[in-house]
């Protein structure tokens, strides 16, 4: 997400403020922070890559305010795509807000990747996880029974499974002397988020599950990144090949890279060595090429494992 996308995302919502009858502008929290944040201006490639070849070689901290300050408009805009689930926006954008702060702290000025191209995974991914981590803490309950079997079920499985019974949803509600449709939901609130995509989110509100997640469709700037990135992986695979003879070249294209890879048998035979000998030459190249691709692409370890 750029710059003009979030321009051209803002400039139909710009309504006048709503007054009192006094004439005072009444905001609500999130009006008053998009208020805030607009009167950051956004920057340019230019001044983001200055920016941040200050922070990256001095740790000025001025040069990173300026560019956290630039790119909230851009959290804002990351956490509206998740505003139907049943958690504060406000509560996404400072998670995202977070994510930016790391991804700044982490983002490489050399490699010729914009700021918001970047940082978007990562306010994606902490909004994304607050989300997930969220999303158990339902009601618990009051009720008699309800504390009972919170409690009580994890317990009453242990000690039915040691007895030799399968604790099913029947054997528990009698044990417990709970209702059968009680013990599903107790179980489905303490244990994974693990539930039917058609179910309701809360026992208030009709609005299902699988409503709050969003598109498994990748975005366009997630798309860019990922296109930028290949061009560079590319890009430093080719200096790679270049530092290697051509025994190693030959091992690394034919054997490594090839979607029909020789055999360690068929390469100690070309150049006369032992299969042991081949497999130990494949290793260190691919050793070799982790090791020049960590120095090349900063967070070519996150990407790797």
């Amino acid at each position: 997400m750029t710059p003009d996308d979030i321009e051209a995302i803002e400039s139909p919502e710009i309504l006048p403020p709503e007054k009192d009858e006094k004439g005072v502008v009444l905001l609500d929290p999130l009006s008053q922070y998009l208020s805030e944040i607009r009167k950051y201006p956004f920057l340019s490639r230019e001044e983001e890559v200055d920016l941040a070849r200050r922070y990256r070689e001095t740790g000025d901290k001025d040069a990173i305010s300026r560019l956290i300050l630039a790119n909230l408009r851009m959290v804002y805009h990351v956490a509206m795509e998740y505003r139907q689930t049943t958690l504060s926006v406000m509560d996404l954008i400072q998670e995202g807000n977070i994510g930016l702060m790391i991804a700044i702290k982490k983002f490489d000025p050399y490699k010729g990747i914009r700021v918001g191209t970047y940082a978007s995974w990562w306010i994606r991914a902490f909004i994304l996880r607050y989300i997930i981590n969220n999303f158990r803490l339902v009601k618990i309950g009051t009720t008699q029974a309800q504390r009972k079997l919170f409690f009580n079920l994890q317990k009453e499985k242990q000690r039915l499974r040691l007895q030799g019974y399968d604790p099913d949803v029947k054997l528990l509600a009698e044990s417990l002397q709970v209702k059968e449709k009680e013990v599903v939901e107790m179980d489905q609130r303490m244990g994974s988020w693990e539930v039917s995509l058609d179910a309701p989110v809360n026992e208030e509100s009709e609005e299902t599950v699988g409503a709050n997640l969003p598109s498994g469709e990748p975005l366009l700037d997630e798309k860019i990144a990922a296109e930028e990135l290949k061009e560079l992986f590319h890009e430093k695979l080719l200096e790679y090949q270049k530092s290697l003879n051509e025994r190693d070249l030959e091992i690394l294209n034919s054997r490594i890279l090839s979607e029909e890879p020789m055999t360690l048998i068929e390469i100690a035979r070309k150049y006369k060595i032992s299969k042991e000998r081949a497999r130990q030459l494949e290793e260190k190249i691919i050793k070799n090429l982790k090791s020049f691709m960590r120095k090349g692409i900063k967070d070519f370890k996150l990407i790797s494992e």
